[in-house]
């Protein structure tokens, strides 16, 4: 039986706040990047007040809806490092963590987070760009670019 319930279910991509950060390897104040895979695949990266953006906007919107959001532009994590290098005027020590282990640590894993952080990663390595045309045009939001985040992380703030 259907509730007749109307929904929105946001289906964001990759958070630049959290997989630019130090604690996934990111670590842009010392110039190091670890990259899942070979890291030319492209994810779509969104800032999570992008995503908020998002939400706010959607309740004014009522209908059954899936709305899959990525940033302004999918670019490959290689392509992030270059953005950074180039907003921090530093080269960047990159490391890469090949898919194989990463499928070897999912199937090793012990328990479900450990089973969902290596799938994530895997996600990641393997990228997801997300054609966001037809949704810019239904929500008029300004994005925040990887180069803006860049920006905003080098600068401290």
């Amino acid at each position: 039986m259907k509730s007749g319930m109307e929904y929105t279910i946001l289906r964001p991509g990759v958070f630049m706040e959290v997989w630019l950060s130090p604690p996934l390897g990111f670590d842009a104040a010392n110039g190091k990047a670890t990259i899942y895979g070979s890291g030319k695949n492209p994810p779509s990266w969104i800032s999570l007040f992008d995503v908020a953006a998002f939400a706010a906007e959607s309740v004014d919107r009522p209908g059954k809806q899936i709305i899959q959001i990525g940033g302004p532009e999918a670019l490959s994590p290689l392509d992030v490092v270059r953005i950074f290098e180039e907003t921090s005027g530093r080269k960047f020590d990159v490391q890469h963590v090949p898919e194989e282990a990463l499928t070897a640590q999912r199937a090793s894993a012990t328990d479900p987070m450990q089973h969902s952080f290596a799938s994530l990663m895997l996600y990641y390595a393997k990228g997801d760009p997300i054609d966001m045309s037809r949704t810019m045009s239904q929500f008029p939001i300004r994005l925040k670019s990887v180069r803006d985040y860049a920006q905003q992380v080098i600068a401290g703030r």
